[in-house]
């Protein structure tokens, strides 16, 4: 079963969050994976929702880009 997030008043998926994050960052997956510490692979999959993040690295997401994990969860429409 998929969940899906409310975010900006659609519902959205954890993929097109982060989708729509990395295309107004100008960020490919490789720079973005180096950037929190996880391989290419692991972004790829979160983009084909595959797999989703964990707690640590949220966190490591949110630390390294300055902005609040509510954006990755979809309880925040802007970073």
């Amino acid at each position: 079963m998929e969940y899906r997030i409310f975010y900006n008043n659609i519902y959205m998926e954890f993929t097109e969050i982060l989708t729509e994050f990395l295309q107004l960052k100008g960020l490919t997956q490789t720079k973005f994976a180096k950037d929190i510490g996880v391989k290419q692979g692991q972004v790829s999959e979160w983009l084909k929702s595959k797999a989703k993040p964990g707690y640590d690295t949220l966190k490591r997401m949110s630390l390294a880009y300055g902005i609040s994990a509510d954006y990755f969860l979809g309880l925040k429409d802007s970073f």
